[in-house]
């Protein structure tokens, strides 16, 4: 057997792998992860969570709204009719409940901040859940205060620091800056304090073709967390929180790049998982239940990480190893046993090599496809059986190769997609819905 290490070793490099491996045989807890930390930490009275992104980010498509009362006293920043470029000491500036919309809607495309939401996004679902979570394991208030600066339809281009400017694209950045002096200010007028727990990154169609992805999330990453702490004085990092694309082009660049920059950067960075487990209206953009779910994710990640202080990880491979034709894939499962899907289609069902694959992809180092015979689950691993010996240099994949043809019911998703799960219990405050994580799209050597 010759194990597979080039991600082992980026999570050793890390400095948190024995935190990681820690993580591994904790039992479940409340919001269903790892239990190796209890005790609930509120830094600041108003929890600060910005979010950017392309479509998926400014809700495409959520419409009717559903998160139109606030139950927990979460918070957003109303802009009133202002318009862009808006000064954050605008004494007009207000702080207003948080229900979807977000932020001001677009009247047209494309559009940017102030008035970039299309629907309901993830937000008010994600502040939601971290309130109810928190609430129930200490009775305590939490207040999230939420801001959405994506731009639908555009690339990291538009998004990073120092964008381009193309009409009114590129104001990402800045709109963030702008929205969080805005809170700074208004909070200290309330007598609160202030800090910016996480950002979500709900994107990446855009950039499926993006080999330099990884490194631009990272910097954008770096980027906020240097510019957020300088306005808000605050001592602890932004934590990033990337959620994978799993519509556009078989083997994304960026797909990948969504999960190792967790791995690659795991102290301050998470992938969330794929989105493919979600409703969705025509397998790119979701349904408003599958924003709503998708946010209820964010926040049971957002409460582990960040309230809870624990090393959440998503259900992801840790090392392959392979034996002739028999291929074992180690997994780190967030919540035991792993479980396959029983409710969703099969998978890969038009490409014959594949169908018993559950998800998986087995390919030569020529990348020509090797037939799976067989898919086991056995204790925290995958077992393939191939029906050859797929050689040096093979590659193992999982929901990075797509079929248009599969858009029929009962699965409801987009068009990548596998079968496999663990047993977490957690379930939505908002929908209840059950969510257990299902695993993270990926493509790795066998070697």
């Amino acid at each position: 057997m010759r194990p597979t290490q080039w991600h082992l070793a980026r999570f050793m490099s890390s400095g948190i792998f024995c935190a990681v491996l820690g993580a591994f045989s904790m039992q479940a807890a409340p919001g269903g992860a790892p239990s190796q930390g209890t005790a609930v930490k509120i830094p600041w009275d108003w929890s600060g969570v910005i979010g950017t992104g392309q479509s998926l980010a400014v809700g495409d498509g959520g419409r009717p709204l559903k998160s139109t009362n606030q139950p927990y006293g979460n918070l957003k920043l109303s802009t009133g009719k202002l318009p862009w470029p808006i000064d954050p000491n605008d004494a007009s500036l207000s702080m207003a409940p948080l229900v979807e919309p977000v932020g001001r809607l677009a009247s047209s495309y494309p559009s940017a901040w102030p008035d970039n939401i299309s629907g309901e996004t993830p937000h008010a679902a994600m502040a939601n859940q971290i309130s109810a979570l928190v609430k129930a394991a200490s009775g305590r208030d939490f207040i999230g205060v939420h801001g959405e600066v994506g731009e639908n339809g555009q690339c990291m281009t538009y998004l990073k620091k120092n964008a381009t400017q193309k009409g009114v694209n590129g104001r990402s950045y800045e709109a963030a800056l702008i929205e969080t002096k805005a809170i700074t200010r208004l909070a200290k007028a309330a007598g609160k304090t202030y800090g910016i727990g996480a950002i979500i990154v709900t994107h990446g169609e855009c950039d499926a073709g993006n080999a330099n992805y990884e490194s631009d999330l990272f910097k954008l990453w770096s980027d906020f967390n240097t510019d957020l702490a300088a306005i808000t004085e605050q001592k602890q990092n932004v934590l990033m929180i990337v959620s994978q694309q799993n519509a556009v082009n078989d083997r994304s660049a960026a797909t990948l790049a969504q999960w190792k920059v967790g791995v690659d950067h795991a102290a301050d960075m998470v992938c969330s998982g794929p989105k493919y487990q979600y409703p969705s209206r025509e397998g790119i953009h979701l349904t408003v239940d599958g924003y709503q779910q998708l946010g209820e994710k964010y926040g049971q990640i957002y409460y582990q990480r960040v309230v809870l202080g624990n090393n959440w990880q998503p259900l992801q491979p840790t090392n392959i190893e392979r034996k002739g034709a028999v291929i074992t894939i180690h997994y780190h499962v967030p919540v035991p046993p792993l479980v396959w899907d029983s409710s969703y289609q099969a998978p890969h069902q038009s490409i014959t090599e594949w169908k018993q694959g559950k998800g998986f992809e087995v390919t030569t180092a020529g990348r020509s496809r090797v037939e799976i015979v067989s898919a086991a689950i056995s204790g925290d691993a995958v077992i393939i059986t191939c029906a050859s010996d797929p050689g040096a240099n093979a590659r193992v994949g999982y929901a990075m190769i797509g079929e248009r043809a599969r858009m029929t019911a009962p699965f409801a998703g987009t068009f990548r997609w596998g079968l496999l799960r663990d047993s977490d219990p957690f379930a939505g405050a908002v929908t209840k819905t059950a969510q257990p994580n299902y695993g993270v799209a990926f493509e790795m050597p066998a070697p």
